[in-house]
């Protein structure tokens, strides 16, 4: 499924506000949490219409263990939507099938947090939402559970059938593109390639296209100290980054820049001089995302035929079931589906009408 049926725009483009998919992430973290203080907020309501896709007695349990609002109408698989939503509305699967304790990995949480992101693929794709923010998952607990998928970008990619993307993230005003997520360090290194980059490049630009963003400048950041100087601390600027810049600039005409010092660049682009900034490795976008936004940023998978968010943390399973969660990345989250959703189809009509 690389683009989603006309019937998918159709629909979106008739709601007065986006229609977002919410999952409920790994039930014995603190996914449900977090979705049900963030779909209670009034700027989530007022943005978009909060589908929560996961377990209706789960999260009502949730909501009377920690005072927190339920009480939304439920919709079943072999059911409509109601035409008009002015309240969150719980989409139920019932899909765990044993018992979940909070804090607690298990094979059962983890089959049922994979269950709630195929249905939101599924929704998707049948028009009925127009974006995903999810809520996290836990990489044990979904091998557990018979999936071996390290990551929610890598399953989104699978249900989609999507062979070009990449892991992104928003904070404040950086954005962050990897060139290679949850790998060891020395596997990160090795996949410095100048293919991966070339790839990684002109999916970001196509992918800023899509969020409206015009005169797109993207920087890439170094792998080694003071990239390289002119090769005293490395090769891999000149061998690979430095040819993959040169040919998305000459073939593809894309306004990219680098590969710049990765001490100096997250925050040149924070101030504004770059629209995103491609990273070499996991940690290296981190950091700077972590330090400037932490709670706040964004998970972005970047190639998808629709738009996907999510939080920028874990399970965080020691906090599980005890009411004290933050919920500013789920809200963070679920307002940039919205706000990017809208701004997609925006653009995807322009493109089609020039």
């Amino acid at each position: 499924m690389n683009n989603l049926p006309q019937a998918s725009a159709d629909a979106s483009a008739r709601r007065a506000r986006p229609r977002i998919g919410i999952t409920m992430g790994d039930p014995a973290g603190i996914g449900p949490e977090v979705v049900l203080k963030a779909v209670a907020e009034e700027e989530v309501r007022d943005i978009c219409q909060p589908i929560i896709i996961g377990d209706a007695q789960l999260l009502a349990h949730n909501a009377r263990t920690l005072d927190l609002q339920c009480g939304y109408e439920i919709v079943r698989r072999d059911e409509h939507f109601p035409d008009q939503i002015a309240e969150p509305v719980i989409f139920h699967l019932d899909n765990i099938h044993g018992h979940v304790e909070p804090g607690i990995e298990s094979g059962v949480a983890g089959k049922a947090a994979a269950g709630y992101i195929e249905a939101a693929v599924q929704l998707c794709a049948a028009g009925e939402i127009d974006a995903i923010a999810t809520a996290p998952i836990n990489k044990r607990a979904l091998f557990l559970g018979g999936y071996s998928f390290p990551g929610h970008t890598e399953f989104l990619a699978h249900l989609t059938g999507t062979d070009d993307y990449a892991m992104g993230f928003v904070a404040a005003n950086l954005r962050i593109v990897l060139i290679s997520t949850h790998v060891p360090l020395a596997e990160a290194i090795r996949l410095v390639r100048r293919d991966r980059f070339e790839k990684t490049i002109r999916l970001t630009d196509h992918e800023l296209r899509r969020w409206g963003i015009e005169g797109r400048r993207i920087a890439v950041a170094a792998l080694n100290p003071h990239g390289a100087e002119g090769g005293l601390f490395g090769i891999e600027e000149a061998s690979e980054i430095m040819p993959a810049i040169e040919a998305c600039r000459a073939i593809d005409d894309i306004n990219v820049s680098g590969p710049f010092s990765a001490d100096t660049v997250f925050l040149r682009a924070s101030r504004g001089e770059f629209d995103a900034v491609v990273a070499c490795y996991h940690d290296q976008a981190m950091i700077p995302v972590k330090c400037l936004s932490f709670g706040e940023a964004v998970n972005i998978t970047l190639g998808l035929p629709f738009i996907r968010t999510s939080v920028d943390h874990g399970t965080a399973f020691d906090i599980a079931g005890k009411g004290i969660a933050e919920h500013s990345s789920m809200v963070a989250a679920i307002k940039l589906a919205a706000e990017l959703s809208t701004k997609s189809g925006e653009s995807g009509r322009a493109m089609e009408a020039a």
